[in-house]
């Protein structure tokens, strides 16, 4: 018999669309796949030398858990290059992908009893990390255009909050949170002594507004605040598994040591990438931002012609978040919607229900033009067939 916190687990809504979707595919059907947030690019080529020149020089073997120094302070350098905020390597963890980050994160600062804020729409790993570690996610509904603002927040805390989670730019919707909200946000923090774990994983990727990272609004802040990044998104790296945080050090040094008894250090090699993505040129991440505008205005451009779906042009990431309110009929869930787009139409997105937020879906970008033409066109007959 399973545990009570395995049998607490949701399986990914996300990875069981992927997988059918896959299935399909293996079967021999025209399926266009938008479920997935990950970028269509390959690593850039000098990154991928980096990781070679490692393996060729031996590079290959155990590393400090924490990740290895240089890696540490370019990550510092970075955080205070680009988002105004100092720290010492001995404040940074680097991890196996920003999801073990966070799992490392809330097992060290959450326990039974404790209630973790997470505003929806929202990505579902939030919801179910913070039942692996016994809290209680404290779920906050935003209206549209789902920008998150600290008048949401306040009637949801109490003496139980432990952690407020936010993520700008947003997954699902592209929300960047403004630098004012932020402010007001980190006042409610401070003053309650309340944890941030802020995910910005997908900061490079913002197409209007400004990214802020909450932790450089002052050392108050800074002290309450744990900070997730990554390589995934913006350097198309999702496959070679780094992620990091940076925070108090005694938060820090607790995730360490959770980490020394799970997984250890992540691949040598990749930390190895992970400096040449730093240190090297940017003009891959500037192609790519590029090319993602481009689609998503095109997106922008296609639904906004649709008079039965709602529409909010995401700010920042690669996804768009799209009401089927008045698609549906009675009884019918985003997800059965869904599950005959692909069945009828052999085009993959992800129910609203995947991010506690019923009657959207979502389509990822982080596919070629000649794919979401193809995928719109299809949802559009969809659309017109039903009606």
């Amino acid at each position: 018999m399973l545990v009570h916190r395995a049998r607490l687990l949701s399986p990914s809504a996300t990875l069981e669309v992927d997988a059918l979707a896959k299935q399909y595919e293996e079967q021999g059907k025209p399926v266009i796949n938008l479920t997935i947030g990950e970028p269509d690019f390959a690593t850039p080529e000098h990154i991928g030398e980096a990781a070679y020149k490692g393996i060729k020089d031996g590079f290959t073997h155990y590393t400090a858990t924490a990740g290895i120094l240089p890696l540490r302070k370019g990550i510092a350098e970075k955080l205070k290059k680009d988002n105004n905020v100092s720290y010492d390597p001995s404040e940074i963890i680097v991890g196996v992908g920003t999801k073990q980050i966070l799992y490392n994160a809330f097992q060290v600062l959450v326990e039974e009893g404790m209630e973790v804020v997470i505003p929806t729409p929202t990505w579902s790993t939030y919801v179910e990390q913070v039942k692996l570690a016994l809290g209680k996610p404290v779920l906050i509904p935003l209206k549209p255009p789902f920008k998150l603002q600290a008048q949401d927040i306040e009637p949801y805390i109490n003496a139980k909050t432990k952690v407020i989670i936010i993520n700008s730019p947003s997954n699902p919707t592209g929300a960047v949170i403004e630098k004012e909200e932020l402010v007001k946000i980190a006042k409610i923090a401070v003053e309650k002594n309340i944890y941030i774990v802020s995910d910005e994983i997908y900061e490079k990727l913002i197409y209007e507004g400004t990214h802020y990272s909450i932790a450089s609004l002052g050392n108050g802040i800074k002290d309450h605040t744990i900070t997730i990044n990554g390589f995934s998104k913006s350097y198309a790296m999702t496959g070679w598994r780094i992620g990091y945080a940076a925070g108090p050090k005694e938060i820090i040094k607790a995730m360490t040591s959770f980490q020394g008894q799970t997984t250890s250090n992540t691949s040598s090699i990749a930390q190895i990438a992970g400096i040449a993505a730093l240190e090297g040129t940017q003009e891959p991440l500037a192609m790519m931002k590029e090319e993602f505008e481009k689609r998503r205005n095109y997106l922008c451009g296609e639904f906004s012609k649709i008079d039965s779906v709602s529409f909010i042009p995401p700010s920042g990431a690669f996804y768009t978040f799209v009401g089927i309110q008045k698609l549906l009929k009675p009884g019918e869930t985003a997800t059965d919607w869904c599950n005959k787009l692909l069945n009828e139409k052999f085009v993959a997105v992800v129910p609203g229900e995947a991010f506690c937020t019923p009657k959207y879906f979502r389509l990822s970008f982080a596919s070629s033009m000649d794919n979401l033409k193809v995928g719109v066109r299809r949802i559009k007959e969809f659309i017109n067939r039903a009606k």
